[in-house]
């Protein structure tokens, strides 16, 4: 019995190649679109919700997603540097931080298992009035 039922899979296994079963997409041409904060916005709430687009028909394992205030190029602060590991957990293109009034930038990238795209960089700024 055991026979009859191994010889079917060792064929089935010889006809797929081990690069046929572990190919990995090459996303590194791929970028992410942010939505919000747009370039340049104004955001007059403290809790600033970060969207991004999906990149479609595309295996996506992670999204890297950090904060910097004024900038990443002269960083004085990083405010979130976060992997957010698409799972049952985590399902989605947005996360949500609470951030004082001053300029940031912000960036986005994808990663699988071989590969990530290149970030992708917003600047805003959070200008919360005073009441």
């Amino acid at each position: 019995m055991k026979k009859r039922i191994l010889l079917p899979v060792l064929c089935l296994l010889a006809l797929c190649s081990c690069e046929d079963i572990l190919e990995v997409q090459d996303i590194s041409n791929e970028s992410v679109v942010l939505l919000a904060p747009a370039e340049n916005t104004v955001v007059t709430d403290s809790v600033v919700n970060f969207v991004w687009n999906e990149i479609p028909d595309v295996d996506i394992d992670a999204y890297r997603v950090q904060i910097a205030t004024p900038s990443f190029e002269s960083a004085a602060q990083i405010v979130l540097d976060s992997t957010l590991t698409l799972d049952s957990t985590f399902i989605g293109t947005r996360v949500s931080q609470k951030l004082s009034n001053r300029a940031y930038q912000w960036r986005v990238k994808a990663i699988n298992s071989a590969f990530e795209t290149a970030f992708t960089v917003n600047d805003f700024t959070v200008d919360v009035p005073s009441n």
